[in-house]
């Protein structure tokens, strides 16, 4: 490839409007049945006790694999035709039903944002190779159980069938070896993937979301046995109670200012490795329609400048954020790290297009029930 060919790689798992408060999602409560026919809805596959189970603080620490290495060259730079398909629309964050006048001059990082961790499906699940991370967040919905991130960061396009093991620890840090340092509001396991039938099966990237609906969380105490763990846990109750859930909006303009917010890790194609995946990250800017990548079916994604790599997939583009509540509006998530000026380095992030067909694949998910692990 020529070495000043623009190009970008999807970081394969590692990066007033309508009034519609929590009762835009009332009524009947959506299952795979009853949900609209592009909406896939699977349970997963792995017992929730299992997954919280499989991820013992040595195999946490050891799940370091977050890029699957897909790349592909790009001609231009002009911006697709992004277009809302209809009114915008929006979902206030949790808790913020009622306007809030606070402010705050620092950035203070959102308590929603996380990782999850899942293992590749038809393999060895002990076999380190086949442990991945991501990024995600909690938004808002009716049970507050539910997880926004990336399409990719939920389904396997090589086998065809949803991660396995698949749980996501709110605030993640990893600043000392303490492991309840590592999830300070416990682990939730997934229950049910909800995803657009264009990504499922046409692999195409402008459908590049997913939304998780979790059990109750868990907290867990490890402690050492012999040469393996034993686990003592504690229920600590519904996602959205713990840390709050970011607002829903769509059909914007592709031109907003916002914050994303997740956990890179891998390297830019130069070989550097400017971030750990300890701790969270955040980059600011104006976003803007990215240009066609035809390998991906990628027409419509909106991005901004920011050095994200692998590991930040599934974070949020959040619009309006208000440091003093930690909450704003979920406008995207991240799905591909571009190198708009081929020096090897990435240098924008972009995430598809939130518009009904979005907001269509949220409001089943955000009507679903969970409740406590079985």
């Amino acid at each position: 490839m020529n070495s000043r060919a623009r190009r970008i790689t999807i970081p394969l798992a590692g990066l007033t409007a309508a009034g519609l408060a929590a009762g835009v999602l009332s009524g009947a409560t959506a299952n795979a049945t009853t949900a609209p026919s592009d909406v896939v809805a699977r349970n997963a596959a792995t017992p929730a006790e299992q997954a919280i189970q499989f991820w013992t603080p040595d195999r946490v620490k050891q799940a370091t694999d977050y890029d699957g290495g897909l790349s592909l060259s790009t001609k231009g730079v002009k911006g697709s035709n992004d277009k809302p398909d209809g009114p915008a629309g929006s979902v206030p964050p949790i808790g913020a039903e009622k306007t809030s006048t606070k402010k705050s001059k620092q950035v203070n990082l959102p308590n929603t944002v996380g990782r999850v961790f899942f293992t590749l499906p038809r393999t060895n699940p002990r076999d380190p190779r086949n442990w991945r991370y991501c990024s995600a967040t909690s938004v808002q919905s009716k049970y507050r159980n539910l997880v926004a991130t990336s399409a990719h960061c939920v389904y396997d396009t090589k086998y065809n069938t949803f991660y396995d093991n698949w749980v996501f620890i709110p605030s993640y840090w990893d600043g000392n070896n303490a492991w309840n340092g590592k999830a300070p509001y416990g682990i939730y396991a997934a229950k049910t993937f909800n995803a657009h039938d264009d990504f499922v099966v046409k692999e195409d990237y402008d459908y590049d979301y997913a939304f998780v609906n979790v059990y109750n969380g868990i907290k867990v105490s490890w402690e050492r046995a012999g040469n393996g763990w034993r686990w003592n846990v504690k229920n600590v109750g519904r996602l959205g109670d713990n840390v709050g859930g970011q607002g829903f909006t769509w059909n914007r303009s592709t031109k907003l200012n916002v914050f994303s917010f997740g956990y890179p890790a891998g390297e830019h194609p130069d070989g550097d490795r400017p971030y750990t995946g300890r701790t969270m990250k955040y980059c600011y800017g104006k976003t803007r329609p990215m240009p066609e990548a035809k390998k991906y079916n990628l027409q419509e994604h909106i991005g901004f400048k920011c050095s994200f790599t692998a590991g930040a997939s599934g974070g949020p583009f959040l619009y309006n954020y208000k440091s003093a509540s930690r909450t704003g509006y979920l406008v995207g998530v991240n799905s591909v790290a571009w190198d708009t000026d081929g020096n090897d380095r990435y240098d924008y992030i972009s995430s598809p297009y939130f518009n009904s067909d979005t907001y269509k694949i949220y409001k089943a998910a955000a009507n679903r029930w969970t409740g406590n692990m079985p």
